[in-house]
């Protein structure tokens, strides 16, 4: 999945938000299956349960359960069409997500090879807090961050003054 291109920043940004906002050893359920994000946050003392696979726009039986402290969500909405359902049903108080901002100057995320691997959405900060607002949640903190390539040209110079990533964490009104 992450051949060549390790997101150590992100990961890093992430756990820190993580950390700031729900202490371990807080019980998460994790949206998606397990990764390599799920390990670094077990190796900092959450205990971490994964969703298996299941389609979240159709499927959102393993969120309906309140015996999680938190539910995380790192790079899953945007894969949804429509978000708003598994949102709704989530029945932990806590909430931390992340998902990639909508860039300008660059065409929406697709693996042609792989059709869980695409961006349906690419938010900007306001709609996805409306979307979180509307499913009933509260914002009560927000971060963004940028992603520079080590590259050279306009799109590189971009990214490094650009927020490509937006966290939030969110309770249950």
């Amino acid at each position: 999945m992450y051949e060549n291109t390790f997101p150590n920043k992100r990961f890093k940004k992430t756990i820190e938000f993580l950390e700031d906002v729900v202490s371990p050893p807080a019980k998460i359920l994790d949206l998606g299956v397990e990764n390599p994000f799920s390990k670094i946050m077990k190796d900092h003392n959450y205990q971490v349960e994964n969703t298996n696979g299941e389609d979240l726009d159709l499927v959102t039986d393993a969120v309906k359960s309140s015996e999680y402290d938190a539910v995380t969500a790192f790079e899953i909405f945007e894969h949804l069409v429509a978000p708003f359902n598994v949102l709704r049903d989530i029945q932990a108080t806590k909430l931390i997500a992340t998902v990639p901002l909508k860039l300008w100057f660059a065409d929406a995320y697709q693996n042609k090879n792989d059709l869980r691997d695409r961006h349906f959405h690419e938010f900007e900060d306001w709609q996805f807090n409306w979307l979180l607002e509307k499913a009933g949640w509260e914002i009560k903190k927000t971060l963004k961050w940028t992603n520079p390539v080590g590259k050279i040209g306009v799109r590189p110079l971009l990214r490094k003054v650009t927020p490509r990533y937006y966290a939030v964490f969110a309770e249950r009104r």
